[in-house]
């Protein structure tokens, strides 16, 4: 099993403790990792990109010369997509580019992210991750103490509004509850620091 250290608040080393086999332990599956993460990004588009076609592009209606006699090329309307001005042809119009994924897929994908962490010594346990106040620069001086500046996830047992506060104004660290990890967001950050309850959450819901 592997094994971690446990610090508190402060930065100073408590104890130790084993992380589960069955969550952190596994041999990582790349094709789970891709396939979710390209779920993920596709969800996240907006698909608010739109241009008009030769039918929407004001003006175009009249027929700019007769069809024979004039040596050139015919023509129906100056709004066809060769001409300046005119419309876009085949233009890209809203769409909805989100599709799901199995739940067992997603079970893996996420079992594989946090395994990668273990193995790369990137899991940070806090026993009683909290804060009495919303302080930016405490909960800052929290990160540098475990080694985990930079871009980091912090995760806690439940919402936790003062360390969601304290920790939103810096770069590259986000925070989350243990019931709605996302397998992207642990493959982003450098360091998983998680609560030593929301550890035993997340265990509990994916072992």
């Amino acid at each position: 099993m592997p094994t971690v250290k446990v610090y508190n608040m402060a930065g100073e080393v408590t104890g130790e403790i084993e992380l589960s086999e069955a969550v952190f332990g596994i041999e990582p599956n790349e094709q789970a990792l891709h396939a979710t993460v390209k779920n993920h990004l596709a969800n996240k588009r907006q698909g608010t990109q739109s241009a008009l076609t030769r039918a929407e592009v004001s003006g175009g209606g009249i027929k700019p010369y007769r069809q024979k006699g004039t040596g050139r090329a015919r023509q129906g309307s100056i709004r066809a997509p060769h001409y300046t001005h005119g419309g876009v042809a085949f233009a890209p119009k809203p769409r909805d580019y989100s599709y799901s994924l199995n739940k067992k897929l997603k079970r893996l994908a996420l079992k594989s992210a946090l395994s990668l962490k273990a193995a790369e010594e990137a899991v940070i346990v806090v026993d009683g991750l909290e804060m009495s106040e919303i302080k930016t620069k405490t909960f800052k001086a929290f990160l540098a103490a475990v080694g985990a500046e930079g871009k980091s996830l912090v995760v806690t047992p439940e919402l936790n509004k003062n360390v969601v506060l304290s920790a939103r104004n810096l770069p590259g660290v986000q925070t989350t509850i243990a019931t709605i990890l996302s397998t992207y967001d642990v493959l982003n950050a450098d360091k998983f620091v998680v609560d030593k309850a929301a550890l035993s959450k997340i265990e509990e819901v994916y072992a």
